[in-house]
């Protein structure tokens, strides 16, 4: 009986503290470079699944904690979750019972468009890519229209209408419908309690000798990659010696190539997210090799993560066929960090498998690699002449 008394208390005890803890509330802002937002709290190895990334000095409501990660209230109803390390404590932020918008206007300039939002606060937010039409859609956490009108400026090129939806009392949507079908990638961000949406117009002429492409060598330094199932060759090796030939091969059509490395360097993640945004390229390349616990897994695939940005990754897909590798798949809604920018179109290039022989001894031939490269610039190419 004892037994069961000690029992009952300590369920009980444990009740109450897990009631006192869920009530409990932190108030503080996002900080650090790239903080995000997790749809949950699973996790495989590319990490959770991503809601958004945010700007930083971002209004957020913890809730809860969990592990590495506090759950943050974005409205009544919606809740995300934010790695503590993109937190801070703001004593002096006090959260009012409601938050308006304000005034809107949309304008551009020589190379983007912009629509900016004015708010009484600075409010986490999502956005998503939409075809068929093309659109960008944003929601707005925590705020209710006051909008009576929005200023259009004729000076945007890449804007054909904008309009709103409270889609609830307290998320605010945003729809932002584009002239062109290719999606070329857009940014959020705050200037002071001023939310902007900018847009990437369409490059005015589609031809690579006017265009900027940013080439990424996957891993490198201590970040080795993985490793050749007869060879032990390192992964890192070979995706630079075929960074280093689309380079070449995208030279030959006078394009502009960033590289984000050129030689055997450690560039974490982040670093290699914030370096491409500083160039600003018109698209983004990244080339890595795969690997399965399988043998017999083998082939080309390609990647992305927003279906606005899907046909470039399509049309490279279809030329690496071309060199009679496996078809291993067009991937989708892909967690992969160079992948999650919304900025530029990007795709990820697994040219074929470390882990089976076949492919293996491919990724050794150098004429294979040059190759390669030549059949992703034939699909940029053929990219670009679908879309003028």
């Amino acid at each position: 009986m004892k037994f069961f008394f000690q029992l009952f208390l300590f369920l009980f005890c444990a009740n109450c503290l897990t009631a006192q803890y869920s009530g409990f509330v932190m108030k503080g802002r996002t900080t650090g470079p790239l903080p995000f937002l997790e749809y949950g709290l699973g996790e495989d190895r590319l990490g959770g699944a991503k809601m958004t990334f945010l700007d930083t000095n971002i209004a957020v409501k913890v809730v809860d904690s969990v592990r590495n990660k506090y759950k943050v209230a974005l409205s009544q109803n919606h809740f995300a979750y934010l790695p503590k390390e993109n937190f801070r404590i703001d004593s002096a932020l006090q959260f009012r019972p409601y938050y308006l918008t304000n005034t809107w206007k949309v304008w551009g300039d020589d190379k983007y468009d912009y629509i900016s939002v004015v708010l009484d606060e600075k409010l986490p937010y999502r956005s998503a890519q939409q075809i068929n039409p093309s659109r960008i859609v944003v929601d707005i956490f925590g705020v209710a229209s006051n909008t009576n009108w929005i200023i259009q400026q004729a000076t945007a090129a890449e804007i054909k209408n904008t309009w709103y939806e409270q889609i609830e009392d307290d998320v605010f949507r945003i729809y932002i419908e584009l002239n062109h079908p290719q999606h070329w990638g857009y940014c959020i961000y705050y200037e002071n309690n001023k939310l902007i949406v900018r847009v990437k117009q369409q490059p005015k002429e589609l031809s690579l000798s006017k265009l900027k492409i940013a080439v990424d060598a996957g891993h490198g330094g201590d970040n080795t990659g993985e490793s050749g199932h007869s060879s032990g060759i390192e992964e890192k090796t070979y995706t630079l010696k075929i960074a280093k030939e689309l380079q070449k091969a995208l030279e030959v059509e006078n394009a502009t190539v960033f590289m984000t490395r050129e030689k055997d360097t450690t560039i974490t993640m982040v670093d290699r997210v914030m370096m491409v945004r500083q160039e600003a390229p018109d698209f983004l390349i990244s080339i890595h090799l795969n690997s399965s616990d399988l043998d017999t897994d083998k082939g080309v695939s390609t990647y992305y993560r927003y279906i606005g940005f899907r046909p470039l990754s399509q049309f490279i897909l279809k030329r690496l066929e071309e060199l009679k590798l496996d078809d291993y798949g067009n991937v989708g809604s892909f967690n992969f960090g160079l992948s999650g920018p919304t900025d530029y179109p990007n795709c990820l290039v697994e040219v074929a498998f470390l882990s089976n022989r076949s492919d293996e001894k491919k990724i050794l031939d150098a004429g294979f690699r040059r190759v390669v490269a030549v059949k992703i610039v034939a699909g940029i190419k053929d990219w670009l002449n679908s879309l003028k």
